[in-house]
């Protein structure tokens, strides 16, 4: 089995900190689509999510069913499914003395990956980590996935190393789909836009549709 690891905030749905609310939940600009044409390609879907509000004493557990079913609806009218909801509670800096804890789920430690991959039988090595942050990358390359980097904004501090260079970096989840699909073909040659067209050549630094790398 071949698996998309998903960020969630930022990545799949808009980025409201800490939010649980349901109707606040609102998906980015063509992740429907995005997911559709994963499902196409034979992946699985599958939601990966550091939730350090659990630890902060910000919200529990139980509030994120509700969140991972709002999901589900929103997901339900492009017909598509997740296969599975992963999310970490846990942070050094918590004040839930069992949560506040240093721990191998929370990215960029590859734990919801792994554990991922044993519950449904995933081949990391063919499966894509896809995330707004480097974080997110690092997870994905410690888990052995390939990766891509959504750049949005959302990653400001830049701190790079081996492990948090993406194999792609794209502006948006559908051009993260489309990059997938193209390299599942044949190697790239090009760079995609917002709506995953080729455009440019293709820079030494394996960017699609941004840079890899920051200073």
């Amino acid at each position: 089995m071949q698996a998309i690891f998903l960020d969630k905030d930022g990545t799949l749905v808009e980025n409201v900190p800490y939010n649980v609310n349901p109707q606040l939940i609102e998906l980015t600009w063509l992740a429907g689509p995005a997911l559709q044409l994963f499902q196409q390609m034979g992946y699985r879907l599958f939601v990966v999510s550091n939730q350090a509000g659990i630890a902060k004493g910000i919200f529990t557990e139980s509030a994120l069913g509700p969140v991972e079913r709002r999901l589900g609806e929103l997901l339900a009218q492009y017909g598509v499914r997740l296969d599975g909801f992963y999310y970490c509670p846990h942070s050094p800096q918590g004040v839930i003395n069992r949560y506040a804890v240093a721990c191998t789920c929370r990215k960029p430690m590859p734990g919801m990956l792994t554990r991922a991959a044993n519950d449904h039988g995933i081949d990391l090595h063919r499966s894509w980590m896809i995330g707004d942050i480097l974080d997110d990358v690092e997870a994905g390359q410690r888990a052995g996935c390939r990766t891509v980097l959504i750049d949005n904004g959302n990653e400001t501090e830049w701190k790079m190393s081996p492990q948090r260079k993406p194999d792609l970096t794209v502006p948006n989840l559908y051009a993260a789909a489309r990059a997938i699909e193209a390299y599942g073909r044949l190697p790239l040659e090009g760079s995609v836009d917002d709506m995953g067209n080729l455009v440019t050549p293709l820079p030494a630094n394996g960017s699609v549709g941004g840079e890899a790398a920051r200073p």
